[in-house]
């Protein structure tokens, strides 16, 4: 998994609100055995030849615009899959009082994969529902920055998903990092053998 720093390409705006792991990815396809081919699979049963993400100004975005709440329901590392391998590096939603930007665990699986997940204000979040997909923003992970039209916006991001995501590591390359102490604990300790009791 490669690890993230900065990013500069083009948005697509999908700003529906409350979209949880079944649209992103219909329970259907779980099924399948490889972890590859859900990216034409994304939104799957919602897509048609209006749908936001087939317009001719979303073709190569990689930054994906969602509304609040997003990833929300039943737990699938397939729905980041599905967003990743259709070409999105990052997700940009709308942080409410009443509703996080994300689910829990969509934020951690995501985080697991490598994709980068920012939430933002409403009033930060709006400019660029109104730039439409086609507008260039730049998201800078080492300054939790996203850059649209000129205007800088600072995200929030936990310091230890922080450091996952820029290193490109999941949690077994996490609990690799310390594979000498690991190793040397084991070597320091001898094998558990309970006391014999006397008959």
């Amino acid at each position: 998994m490669s690890g993230f720093a900065t990013l500069t390409g083009k948005i697509a705006v999908y700003a529906a609100d409350h979209v949880d792991t079944d649209r992103i990815i219909p329970a259907r396809f779980l099924s399948m055995v490889t972890r590859q081919g859900y990216g034409e699979l994304l939104f799957a049963d919602i897509r048609d030849a209006s749908f936001p993400l087939d317009l001719p100004e979303a073709k190569g975005a990689t930054i994906l615009v969602v509304g609040t709440n997003f990833g929300s329901g039943s737990s699938r590392e397939h729905a980041v899959w599905a967003i990743q391998q259709a070409g999105y590096k990052v997700v940009i939603a709308r942080r409410e009082a009443e509703s996080p930007g994300y689910s829990d665990i969509f934020r951690q699986n995501a985080a697991n994969c490598g994709l980068l997940l920012v939430e933002l204000d409403a009033s930060e979040h709006a400019p660029f529902v109104a730039a439409g997909s086609g507008a260039e923003a730049t998201v800078d992970l080492p300054n939790q920055t996203v850059t649209l039209g000129g205007t800088t916006y600072r995200f929030d991001i936990a310091p230890s998903l922080k450091e996952q995501i820029a290193a490109g590591l999941d949690l077994i390359g996490t609990t690799l990092v310390y594979e000498p102490q690991i190793a040397e604990y084991e070597r320091s300790q001898t094998a558990f053998v309970p006391p014999r009791h006397a008959s």
